[in-house]
C-alpha cells in the first residue's frame, strides 16, 4: 500500500460522498483524485483504467460546467430519469467500444486483463456521462463498474482500492436513494 494508493483512495471517497450530496465540489475533489489514479493504474499495467482517468478530468470539467449552469435558468440542474433513446444508444454503444479497447489493450499492450481492464473502462465512460447529465441510473451502472473492478484490484494486489470500491456500492446505492428522494420531489414542485 503505497502513499500514492492512499491518497487516491480518500479523494475517491469523498468525491463519491460529495456526489451523493449532489455537492458541486465533486468535480474537483474528482480531478485530483483521477491524477492520481492515472499514475496507480499506469504503474500496475491497467492501461484502460489509467487512460480512463484523462477522460475523467475532462468529463469532470464538463460536469462542474454543467452542474452549476442548470438549465431554463434553475438554481440547479435537475435530476432525471435517463431516456429510453439514450439509454438505447449508450447499451448499442459499449459493446463495440468494449470490443475497440479489448483489441487494443490486448495487441498493443502487456495488460494481462485486457478483457476486465477495457469492460470497466467502457462502462465508467458511460456512467460517467450519465452522472455528468445528472442521470439517475448511473448510480447502477456504477455498481456494475465497482464489482468488475474489485475483482481487478484484487488480482492486481490493490487490495486498498478494492476495498475502496466496495464501499462505493454501498455509497452507490445511498446515492441512488438520495438523487431518487430529490427526483420525486422535483416531480412533486412541478405538478403544484
Amino acid at each position: 500500500m503505497s502513499p500514492l494508493e492512499i491518497f487516491g483512495v480518500l479523494t475517491g471517497a469523498v468525491c463519491v460522498l460529495l456526489a451523493a450530496k449532489e455537492n458541486i465540489l465533486t468535480w474537483p475533489i474528482g480531478i485530483v483524485n483521477n491524477v492520481l489514479f492515472f499514475v496507480m493504474f499506469w504503474r500496475n499495467k491497467l492501461y484502460a483504467d489509467a487512460s480512463l482517468q484523462i477522460f475523467y478530468i475532462v468529463i469532470a470539467i464538463y460536469g462542474w460546467w454543467r452542474w452549476s449552469h442548470a438549465d431554463g435558468g434553475a438554481t440547479a440542474l435537475p435530476v432525471r430519469s435517463t431516456s429510453k433513446r439514450l439509454g438505447i444508444v449508450l447499451i448499442a454503444l459499449m459493446p463495440i467500444a468494449w470490443a475497440a479497447i479489448y483489441y487494443l489493450l490486448h495487441h498493443y499492450t502487456d495488460s494481462n486483463v485486457p478483457a476486465g481492464d477495457s469492460l470497466a473502462t467502457v462502462l465508467s465512460l458511460g456512467a460517467q456521462y450519465m452522472a455528468g447529465r445528472k442521470l439517475l441510473e448511473n448510480w447502477l451502472v456504477w455498481i456494475l463498474v465497482d464489482i468488475i473492478s474489485i475483482a481487478l484490484f484484487i488480482y492486481k494486489h490493490l487490495y486498498l482500492t478494492s476495498f475502496l470500491y466496495a464501499a462505493f456500492i454501498v455509497m452507490c446505492i445511498a446515492g441512488y436513494q438520495s438523487w431518487r428522494q430529490t427526483q420525486l420531489r422535483q416531480s412533486a414542485v412541478q405538478t403544484v
